[in-house]
C-alpha cells in the first residue's frame, strides 16, 4: 500500500467515524474542530473525505498482492 492509499483510506475512516457520530450522537466533529459546517476548512475537510472515498473504490476491484503472487507461481 502506497503512501497515497494510506492516506485516502485514514481519510475515509476520519469520515467514517465522523459519520457514525452523527448518527449516534448527533455530533459533527469536523463542523466542531473547525468551526461549522459553512466554514471553508470544514468544508475542504469533507470534500477531502469524498474524493477519498472515491478513491478508495479502486482498492476494491484491485486484486490483492498476495493472490496475484499465487497466480504467477500457479503458471509458471
Amino acid at each position: 500500500m502506497n503512501g497515497l492509499q494510506r492516506t485516502a483510506l485514514a481519510l475515509v475512516i476520519i469520515g467514517a467515524i465522523n459519520w457514525g457520530l452523527i448518527g449516534f450522537f448527533q455530533f459533527d466533529l469536523v463542523a466542531a474542530i473547525f468551526g461549522g459546517q459553512d466554514s471553508v476548512l470544514s468544508r475542504i475537510v469533507y470534500g477531502l473525505v469524498g474524493l477519498s472515498g472515491l478513491y478508495c473504490l479502486t482498492l476494491l476491484f484491485r486484486p490483492s498482492e498476495e493472490f496475484e503472487r499465487e497466480n504467477r507461481t500457479e503458471m509458471t
